[in-house]
């Protein structure tokens, strides 16, 4: 290592390439391995953000047009009767199981607490697939910073070494180390900000839309 130090020190010219790309190919395994890491993270941190924004846009538009229907229908059975089978948001969902429940049923007695229980197991399992890769958004957001702190610390201590490698404490044998350091934090930085932003927007978001399934479970079970 100590000799791929020497030559790194020794063939700095007097200009030194500093964009992203150069940043990269000179960095060692350790630190490339770092910045492959948040590169990934982040892409896959957009792609469950983009995904997840459209959801939850379409299903609340979904639940508002079927709140509507719902709330002018004659009754709950005609309604089910009459619910297209495409329809795939939350609520409908919620609605279209508890309903196949209830016209199986048989016997009356109970009938509350046994829709009152599939109601709740409903709406969690509903809530559940909300949430999928929430997690992932939790841990890009928590662990990212700290592994871009990593690549940067090791960044600093090639330099050192280069440092007492050449004996030379000139900047264009201490500059690419550190810069390929900071651009391991940069990366670390860029993965989580968003990734934390999303997950708290998302997270309320979720919590929102289970108030309202709740809400919707006990007009529900009112009218039943």
């Amino acid at each position: 290592m100590e000799a791929d130090i020497t030559s790194q020190a020794v063939g700095l010219g007097s200009s030194v390439d500093f964009s992203l790309m150069s940043l990269f190919l000179r960095a060692d395994i350790i630190v490339k391995s770092v910045i492959i890491i948040l590169i990934a993270a982040s892409i896959y941190s957009w792609a469950i953000i983009i995904e997840k924004f459209k959801m939850f846009k379409k299903i609340n538009q979904n639940t508002v047009e079927f709140e509507e229907k719902f709330w002018k229908s004659k009754s709950a059975e005609s309604f089910y009767n009459n619910l297209p089978s495409n329809k795939d948001d939350p609520m409908s969902n919620v609605f279209r199981k508890t309903m196949q429940t209830v016209l199986k049923s048989r016997s009356r007695s109970n009938l509350n607490e046994k829709l009152t229980g599939l109601l709740e197991s409903n709406i969690e399992s509903e809530i559940n697939l909300l949430e999928k890769n929430f997690s992932f958004l939790a841990t890009v957001g928590s662990t990212a910073p700290f592994i871009g702190l990593f690549g940067t610390v090791w960044g600093i201590m090639n330099s050192f070494q280069s440092i007492a490698v050449s004996r030379n404490t000139s900047l264009a044998i201490v500059a690419p180390g550190i810069a390929e350091a900071l651009f391991a934090t940069a990366l670390g930085l860029l993965a989580a900000i968003p990734a934390v932003i999303a997950y708290n927007k998302f997270n309320n978001d979720s919590k929102k839309y289970s108030q309202r399934l709740e809400n919707f479970a006990k007009r529900f079970l009112s009218i039943i």
